[in-house]
Order: C-alpha cells, then sequence, then structure tokens
C-alpha cells in the first residue's frame, strides 16, 4: 500500500444495521439504535480535528426493495473527510446481525481488498459491537495496526438476562449465536490495544465476566450529543405536527408531560412505568404519559419481543383505563426526536429512563441538552450521567412507588424542576458534547500510533512465471494424500497449468518434514510453502522465508508463558522436540481425558496469553501466535504477489484449514474430511463439498469452479 499521507486515517467498522449519514431510521428494529447514531456521529465529529485526515466508516451494503435505496451505494461521501463505504458479505437483503456470522470472512476480505484500491493504510482499525471485532481483530493483525474496540453491547451479559428470562440454552444459542459471539469478543478484547466505554459500569460489572478482562487497556469516553439538533424549547414546537400527533390522544394536552422514549425492547421495561402510573391518581392529575417506542404499521408484523412490549403496553393502559391520558403514536421521523424534547420541556415535564438496565444512556444526554429534568434507572450508565449533571434522580426500576414518588418530586416543585433543567444544559457541553469526545478521543489513541512500527514487507526476487493470476493451495495429509491415482492425476494437472497458476501447500508440518514427505509422494516442489500452520512462508525456487511475516507474528507471543500455563493439564502431552519450532508449540491431546477446547482457550486467556489455538484430526493441539494461521498467511501471500482472493481454490480437510477457507477464496472440503471438522462450513459462501476423497476432491472442485478454464499468462 502507499506511503502515508500527512493526517490521520481513522477506519471505523459498524458491520450490521441500516447505516447513512442522514435520517437515521432508529427504533426500526434491534439492530437500528444508539450503535448507528454513535458511529455516524463519531465520525463526523472526528471529522471536524485538525489531526484527521480522512475518516471511513465500513458497513453491509443491503440491496433491498423493503429499505432505502441509499443503503445500495458503494460509497456515501457525508462531508469533505468522512465516507460510509458499503462492502458485499452474504446476500443482498437485509439481515439481522445473528445471522451474519458466515459471511464476515468475506466481509474481512473486502475490507482488505477496499484499502489495497485506496492505496492507504489506517492509522488506527475501531470496531463495533461483536461482528465488528471478529472483523477488526483479522484486518488489524493482518496489517499490523493497532485495533480500538467499542462492544456496545455485550454477548456474555445478554446471555445471563436470557436465561434468567427462562430461555433454555440451546434456544438462545440457536436464535443469538451466542457460542461465536463470545468467542469472537474474547478474542477481540486479546487484540484490542484499547477498549473504550461509555461508563465505568460497564468496565466494573459487563468486561469484567471476561477472560480477557484488562481494565488498564480500558478508557471511559462518553459519547457525545448533536448540540446543534437537541437544545432548550424556543417556542416552535407546538407548530410541529408530531405534536398533533401526540395531542390527538390527550384529553388535556396542556398538561406537563412524562416521556419515554426507546425501542420496544423488553429491557427498557416501559410496561412497569404504564403500571406505574396507572396506580397513582396523583401522577395522572399531575402529568400525562408520553411513550414514544420505535415505528410501527402493525404490530403483529414486528418482531415477537417488540410484538410482546407493545401488546403489553396496551393491555396495561386498558387495565388502568389510561385513556386520555397516555399517548403512544406509531410513527416519528428522526427529526421529530428533538422536537419531542422540546415539547417535553416546555410542558415542564421530565423524562424517564426505567430500563432494567442502561449499558449507557444516550437519550438522558439529549433531554437534559433539552433542559429536560430526567429520572433513570440505577444500573449502568445513568449513574455516571446524574453525577455529572446533577439534573435528576435515580431510581430502582422495578419499584413502582419510588418511580411515581419520585416524578411527583420533580413535577411539583417548580424551583426544583428549574435548578435540574439548568444543571442539565450546562453540564452537557461540559461533559457530554461531540468536539470533547473527540479531543479526548485523539488524546487516547496518539500513544498507541506513535509506538507502532510499520509492517516491513521485503520479498525474494521472483521468477516471471510466478507472476500467475490464480493459485491452488491445498493441505498435505487430509487433502492431498491418500489415493496414489487421483494423486497422480493431480499432479499432472499442476504441472500442466504451472505457468498460469501458482502451487502452494499449507500444512502444520515443519519446513524440512514437508519436504522429506513431498519427494517420497513424487510432488513437485511448490511455487509457495506456509509450513508450520501457517508461521513460516516460504518462496520457490530457494524456499527462502519471509523475514517480514516472522516480524509480524512476533507480537504478543510469549511461548514460555504458553507452555507454563498448559504445563498441568491432564491429558495434554508435547510432542517431540522435532514437531515443535519457534511459533508453534504442539501436544497430543487425548479429548476423553483433557479439558475441553474452549476451556483451554479460557485458560489461556486469563493468563493474558493472546494466541490462536488449533485443534485438528481428533488428537493434534497447536498453539500458534495470535497474527499466525494458515488463513492469515495465505492472505499475506496474495496481497504481497497481487493475486485476488477470488482466484484462489483453496482445499482442507480439517480444522485447522478453516480460515484458509473461509471468506472470498474459492474452496473445497474433500469427502475425507476428519469426522465434523469443518462441518460448520456448511452454509458458508464460496465452500464446495466434494464427493471424492484427497486429491481426487480437488479435482472435482477444479472442475465444479472452471477454475483453470481461463487460466492464462498475464503479460509481462
Amino acid at each position: 500500500m502507499a506511503a502515508q499521507q500527512e493526517g490521520l486515517y481513522i477506519l471505523l467498522i459498524s458491520v450490521h444495521g441500516l447505516i447513512r449519514g442522514h435520517d437515521l431510521e432508529l427504533g426500526r428494529d434491534a439492530d437500528t439504535g444508539g450503535q448507528t447514531r454513535y458511529v455516524v456521529e463519531l465520525a463526523q465529529a472526528l471529522s471536524q480535528c485538525k489531526q484527521i485526515d480522512r475518516v471511513d466508516l465500513l458497513t453491509r451494503r443491503v440491496v433491498d426493495p423493503q429499505v432505502g435505496a441509499e443503503y445500495s451505494r458503494s460509497d456515501e461521501q457525508t462531508s469533505r473527510k468522512v465516507h460510509i463505504v458499503r462492502l458485499d458479505a452474504g446476500p443482498e437483503e437485509y439481515i439481522l446481525k445473528e445471522q451474519l456470522w458466515d459471511f464476515l470472512d468475506s466481509f474481512s476480505d473486502r475490507t482488505l481488498d477496499y484499502l489495497r484500491d485506496l492505496g492507504r493504510t489506517p492509522h488506527i482499525v475501531h470496531s463495533h459491537y461483536a461482528d465488528a471485532g471478529y472483523v477488526g481483530t483479522r484486518i488489524a493483525n493482518m496489517l499490523g495496526v493497532p485495533l480500538v474496540h467499542t462492544g456496545h453491547s455485550l454477548g456474555r451479559v445478554k446471555r445471563r438476562r436470557l436465561l434468567a428470562r427462562g430461555l433454555k440454552r440451546d434456544d438462545i444459542e440457536q436464535r443469538y449465536n451466542m457460542s461465536r459471539r463470545i468467542n469472537a469478543e474474547e478474542d477481540t478484547l486479546g487484540a484490542a490495544e484499547l477498549v473504550i466505554t461509555s461508563t465505568h459500569q460497564e468496565i466494573e460489572a459487563q468486561y469484567e465476566l471476561y477472560d480477557y478482562y484488562q481494565p488498564q487497556n480500558m478508557r471511559v469516553i462518553p459519547p457525545g450529543t448533536d448540540l446543534g439538533s437537541f437544545y432548550p424549547p424556543d417556542g416552535s414546537e407546538r407548530e410541529s405536527l408530531i405534536y398533533r400527533q401526540i395531542a390527538r390522544f390527550l384529553q388535556q394536552p396542556d398538561k406537563p408531560m412524562i416521556l419515554a422514549l426507546s425501542r420496544p425492547d423488553t429491557r427498557k421495561n416501559i410496561p412497569t412505568l404504564v403500571n406505574a402510573y396507572g396506580e397513582s391518581k396523583a401522577l395522572q392529575d399531575a402529568a400525562n404519559l408520553v411513550i414514544i417506542a420505535g415505528n410501527r404499521d402493525d404490530i403483529q408484523d414486528m418482531e415477537e419481543d417488540s410484538q410482546e412490549v407493545l401488546t403489553d403496553i396496551l393491555l396495561k393502559i386498558d387495565q388502568h383505563d389510561l385513556y386520555g391520558k397516555v399517548a403512544y403514536p406509531k410513527h416519528h421521523l428522526p427529526d421529530d426526536v428533538p422536537v419531542i424534547y422540546r415539547l417535553a420541556a416546555a410542558s415542564k415535564g421530565v423524562f424517564i429512563n426505567p430500563a432494567l438496565t442502561e449499558p449507557f444512556g444516550l437519550t438522558l444526554i439529549e433531554a437534559a441538552a433539552s433542559g429536560l429534568p430526567i429520572t433513570a434507572t440505577e444500573d449502568g450508565g445513568p449513574i455516571d450521567i446524574i453525577n455529572n449533571c446533577h439534573n435528576g434522580y435515580l431510581i430502582d426500576s422495578l419499584d413502582k412507588a419510588q418511580i411515581a414518588d419520585t416524578l411527583l418530586k420533580i413535577l411539583g416543585d417548580s424551583t426544583l424542576w428549574h435548578a435540574l433543567s439548568n444543571n442539565g444544559i450546562g453540564s452537557v457541553s461540559r461533559h457530554y458534547s461531540w468536539t470533547a469526545h473527540a479531543e479526548t478521543y485523539l488524546t487516547a489513541i496518539r500513544p498507541l500510533i506513535e509506538r507502532v512500527e510499520p509492517v516491513e514487507r521485503r520479498l525474494p526476487p521472483r521468477r516471471s512465471r510466478l507472476y500467475h493470476d490464480r493459485t491452488i493451495i491445498t493441505d498435505m495429509d487430509q487433502s492431498l494424500l491418500g489415493d496414489p491415482q487421483s494423486l497422480a492425476d493431480f499432479v499432472s494437472v499442476i504441472k500442466n497449468n504451472r505457468k498460469c497458476a501458482t502451487f502452494a501447500i499449507a500444512t502444520g508440518r515443519r519446513l524440512d518434514d514437508a519436504l522429506r514427505t513431498l519427494k517420497r509422494f513424487g510432488i513437485p516442489q511448490p511455487d509457495l510453502l506456509l509450513t508450520s500452520l501457517g508461521t513460516e512462508i516460504h518462496y520457490a525456487p530457494r524456499l527462502s522465508i519471509d523475514a517480514g511475516w516472522s516480524r509480524h507474528i512476533d507480537y504478543l507471543w510469549n511461548p514460555r508463558a504458553v507452555r507454563r500455563v498448559l504445563a498441568e493439564l491432564p491429558g495434554l502431552k508435547r510432542q517431540p522436540n522435532s514437531e515443535q519450532s519457534r511459533f508453534k508449540i504442539s501436544y497430543y491431546i487425548d479429548p476423553d481425558k483433557a479439558p475441553e477446547i474452549g476451556e483451554i482457550n479460557s485458560l489461556l486467556r486469563q493468563n493474558d496469553q493472546t494466541v490462536n489455538v488449533f485443534y485438528s484430526f481428533g488428537q493434534f493441539l497447536d498453539i500458534v501466535p495470535v497474527r499466525a494461521s494458515k488463513g492469515f498467511a495465505l492472505r499475506w501471500f496474495t496481497d504481497q504477489w497481487d493475486i485476488s482472493l477470488k482466484n484462489v481454490l483453496a482445499a482442507g480437510g480439517s480444522g485447522a484449514d478453516e480460515d484458509m477457507m473461509r471468506g472470498n477464496t474459492q474452496a473445497v472440503v474433500v469427502a475425507n474430511r476428519h469426522h465434523e471438522e469443518l462441518s460448520e462450513l456448511t452454509d458458508v459462501e464460496h465452500i464446495y463439498y466434494a464427493k471424492q476423497p484427497y486429491a481426487a476432491g480437488i479435482l472435482e472442485a477444479i472442475k465444479h469452479y472452471k477454475f483453470l478454464d481461463t487460466c492464462g499468462v498475464p503479460p509481462q
């Protein structure tokens, strides 16, 4: 990639949801909430800083008649420095984040393609949520740049909450892909050099649940709010259409307004608020209740959780006979939200967030900026906000009497109301403006950038015949070897196409062992050898080692500490020294006696060992650096030799081959794959399951993909 230009280049990644530079569809579903607003406003705030040259926000491209056409645009430039870049990953239509996991490797590969075409390497990769953390970890590892992460919400916390609601473990796993999410979060926390949170509570009560809990790498930087949109009433509020839509529900629309604004989500606890209001005659006499709970056409068409919440709200309104006292409009536009806050403030009302838990509470800041006193749950972010702004009170969100008493306290004291209102207006600009956030953000990332050494990629001289436009890469033991006749046929195909196709081997064997095996089976020397599980890259004709790759993967690698952590585990026995190497620690594993692989991973994380763990053939356990694997090494090579991943055919048969086959490669799983290893690839795009075993399966895939039909030697 080209040399860096002056000014910082920040790469933000937020894979899911509907993201655009204007009129964000907040509350459309569970994936279009505060995170989408946060990343768009963060990008814009950073672009206002002189140190910043460019900010790219990467998300998924969506081509779907059910959503706006702008989500299909590949590039949306929202300001001089900010681009929203949409990459293809998975089906064209809009799908929920839980369905995206099998397509994240493709998203990662397309991100690398985008950066290569752009000709720039970002100074920082900043991922948002677990799916982007998975992508960001791969991108940061490949480029050798710092990873910054913001979780927004965490899988371990959600899993606990779902179990508490009575959901079965298997149902949680099937619906939410929870194991994949939590593993991605663990890997991201291990790779991230900075984790940005909104509150101290996130660090102490949520991230503490993770094996890679590293509070020294975590920093509280509260998000900002757009003070150009959120400000105190100016007298124009009642001229708005949204006022008329609210007022039509109410017998006395001029009464103070108790405002609740959130998605129709169980965690937001709106039905409890309705009960508290319905059980308090004094509260009904003092104020109207206005509930803004997303947008809907027909409740029956909404997601199950949203249906349940809205139905419960309507039933409680009916139970307490609150008609004429509660407003619950079906629709509002993004531009209506600031007006709604001002309407509530002009009525001398109160904003309430009765959520069971609130990671941050952006709506509380927006209400404060609008001059609206707040009442909020005592669990999570509201603690920090009220401590900073002194503009309201914390409540036990399950105590209906306390909710009513606290609201009446604010509504019934004009002097107190004005003091809380003024405190909020004055404090937001000091603590929660985007300008303040961006300045603190840049201060936090500057040390990370300054200590990064550029990735050095010095290549040995290349023979002209290696300027190929495609590559066939295969594992040896479980893919290539095993059937002498089909192997001979495969070798013939390779020899006949050596002028246009690079031949590569990826193996867990050491170089010397791999070379002996190739010679014994009459396999010609490959153009590329990835040995010791991708920790070494060797180029023909002299098997020159890629020293740049060796330096690149020597990151957070502490083999002595790894061996010490695993020394006393039952069922593990170190393989002979001939199977060990500088960047690979290998064991025999007895699965009947040893802990499960997840437990081994967890133990390594708890001891601050950021590594990749591979289990293969039901008997081998290998640990390598976090930046090393067959897949990472393959992508390093294709980037060096300017070969598109779509022109790579990757063949494998064991778990160690999985990340080589995910993403934008054309891949084949040979029929003799080891037991159920690689079975998770069944639904992944670009994966072909051959009917034939060993080399015959690879030949079958070459025919299936028509991989060599257009093979040609590019002009020199």
